[in-house]
């Protein structure tokens, strides 16, 4: 059966450190081509509607880390604080996977970046599942510690965000429209990334609830990865209406 092996996840979690750092030095001054930022001589190219991207691509994140319980004999994870941090990684990738996809009204995804995309999660579920099913070792009172409830708290209102941000962004466009609109309520009238901001926020829970060096690899991972994204998408909208406000941020209220 498989045993844990502290040398593989130090590995995993530096290489993930070592993409992030990649992520960020790629697209902090040009954003990836998809979406609102997308050239239109790309977009004749391979392509899959937005809905059954999404679908595929998180699927192995919720996938991979169930599979590696199912193999685990006998398959247990203690204390519980332990079984509560694999469900919370689970239970957000549940949503991206099986509820997100049927409501988003994104545009075509590229096929390269959907494959990238599923490189991803199938690394990242992995190595957060073998930590926390196979390496990790907790107190039994692991669920009364300031680290797991101040975590907790903020992976539940940072998910809290981000579901309530893509729910306004959703209701901008009817059935059918591709065309882009400025986003109002929630924390979109203090940031132009308010969905972005909530899953840095809920991530970084994660990490601090996890207190493992792969969770904060993949926080970091996250915050390479889509702030840079949500700074571009604030430049868009200040170049395309001439009435976005100008008090808003990028991606901190009242910052950046």
């Amino acid at each position: 059966s498989m045993q844990c092996l502290p040398g593989l996840v130090l590995a995993l979690s530096s290489l993930l450190g070592a993409l992030a750092l990649l992520q960020l030095s790629l697209y902090l001054r040009v954003p990836s081509r998809y979406g609102k930022h997308e050239e239109r001589l790309c977009r004749a190219r391979g392509r899959l509607p937005a809905r059954c991207a999404w679908f595929l691509q998180e699927l192995p994140s919720f996938l991979v880390p169930a599979l590696l319980l199912a193999l685990r004999s006998p398959p247990r994870l203690e204390p519980l604080g332990c079984r509560l941090l694999c469900c919370l990684f689970c239970w957000h990738y549940f949503y991206r996977t099986f509820i997100y996809p049927f409501f988003t009204r994104g545009r075509p995804f590229p096929l390269q970046l959907l494959f990238f995309g599923m490189l991803f999660c199938i690394y990242n579920g992995f190595l957060q599942g073998y930590y926390l099913i196979y390496c990790a070792e907790y107190p039994n009172d692991w669920c009364t510690d300031i680290r797991f409830t101040s975590g907790l708290l903020l992976f539940l209102l940072g998910m809290g965000i981000n579901i309530h941000s893509d729910l306004l962004l959703r209701q901008l466009r009817k059935p059918g429209e591709v065309t882009y609109k400025i986003p109002q309520g929630g924390l979109f009238t203090y940031i132009s990334g308010a969905n972005y901001f909530g899953e840095i926020v809920e991530w970084f829970g994660f990490a601090i609830a996890t207190w493992s060096l792969p969770a904060f690899a993949f926080a970091f991972f996250t915050l390479c990865c889509i702030g840079p994204r949500a700074y571009h998408h604030h430049r868009y909208y200040l170049k395309t209406f001439t009435d976005y406000p100008k008090s808003r941020k990028a991606l901190i209220p009242f910052v950046f």
